[in-house]
């Protein structure tokens, strides 16, 4: 009888081992399609994301471009007295609050009576409105500057590499310019007119599509189980660098494969540690600059919804392990008695 009650415990532990075993590579196996369904979501979704992103960007590039366009316009149509620049960029720069300050940076004694440095700048410091400045000089030799050597070698317009500027005031920050040389009735070049973009404010625009993001019910329809999406845009130079992002969140894309999809304008994922945190970073070009967008997440929120199913696998597979033990054991002790009796 003890006999019997030994192998009736080993054939009971047997069919648990076989059962869990069996029960642990079906749920694994599932949970393993369910994780990668769970990113290819998460991909889609914040790739559409970063799509926004970048849309929102390179409208917001092109309309700095037109309205840079009216007021170098206006400035090309009044190059006949140096009061008659100051007065062009006064009237069309009060037009277009999204730029921080408009220049018109003219070739040596063009205008003998300014001296030999004439560069008008009209800007504006605060909300207040715009106000001027002449900023040429000896010690600012704006025709040593690269945006003025590379406007007079090609005679066409382009976007500046991102620079910092720094005086103490509101106007420090990041910034990049918009090019185009003005050439007088004789095909002579004139000057090389510049449009300020403060990097800071299209950082503020990419926080609001970010918060619209967030809250949209179409995107997020599919994400159950995190209300509080933890993401943020931010916009990276073709060398990874980060130009526009928000407060302390900056960071830089060294992984060799990323760094050639963006200087081929690909788009892609990557994972890497910002700030400390694990993050899944999805990037991609904007339309019409050499710039890309990036769309950033903590690992943690795009684990989120696999945690629920985590715990339900876990239950599962107790309840399976205990029901199969308690017909094991039932089935054994119908078997013990059968050969008892």
């Amino acid at each position: 009888m003890k006999e019997t009650s030994i192998q009736d415990s080993r054939l009971t532990r047997n069919v648990l081992i076989t059962v869990f075993v069996v029960l642990i590579a079906t749920l694994s196996t599932a949970f393993w399609f369910c994780y990668q369904t769970v990113k290819a979501e998460a991909y889609a979704r914040y790739m559409g994301i970063k799509n926004v992103s970048a849309e929102k960007v390179s409208r917001i590039v092109r309309g700095v471009e037109l309205s840079a366009q009216n007021v170098f316009d206006e400035v090309s149509a009044n190059m006949d007295t140096p009061e008659n620049v100051i007065t062009a960029l006064r009237r069309k720069a009060n037009l277009n609050r999204d730029t921080r300050g408009y220049f018109a940076a003219f070739e040596l004694d063009y205008f003998p009576e300014q001296g030999t440095w004439f560069e008008p700048y009209i800007y504006q410091p605060d909300v207040t409105g715009f106000e001027y400045r002449q900023v040429g000089s000896a010690r600012h030799n704006y025709t040593k500057s690269p945006w003025y050597v590379q406007a007079k070698k090609t005679g066409e317009s382009f976007w500046s590499e991102p620079y910092y500027y720094y005086d103490g005031t509101s106007m420090s920050g990041h910034y990049t310019t918009f090019i185009k040389p003005l050439y007088n009735g004789n095909g002579r070049l004139a000057c090389v007119c510049g449009a300020d973009m403060k990097f800071e404010w299209l950082a503020k625009e990419l926080e609001w599509v970010d918060e619209s993001s967030k809250h949209d019910q179409q995107l997020n329809k599919y994400q159950r189980m995190s209300k509080d999406l933890d993401f943020y845009s931010l916009i990276l130079d073709i060398d990874g660098t980060s130009i526009a992002h928000p407060e302390e969140l900056s960071f830089s894309i060294t992984d060799h494969d990323a760094l050639l999809n963006l200087a081929q304008k690909k788009g892609g994922e990557l994972d890497m540690n910002v700030g400390g945190v694990p993050c899944t970073v999805y990037y991609g070009p904007i339309e019409n600059i050499e710039w890309a967008i990036a769309v950033v997440v903590p690992k943690q929120d795009l684990l989120k919804p696999m945690l629920p199913l985590a715990l339900v696998f876990v239950l599962l597979t107790a309840v399976g392990m205990l029901i199969v033990w308690l017909v094991t054991r039932t089935v054994a002790k119908k078997a013990t008695s059968a050969m008892e009796n």
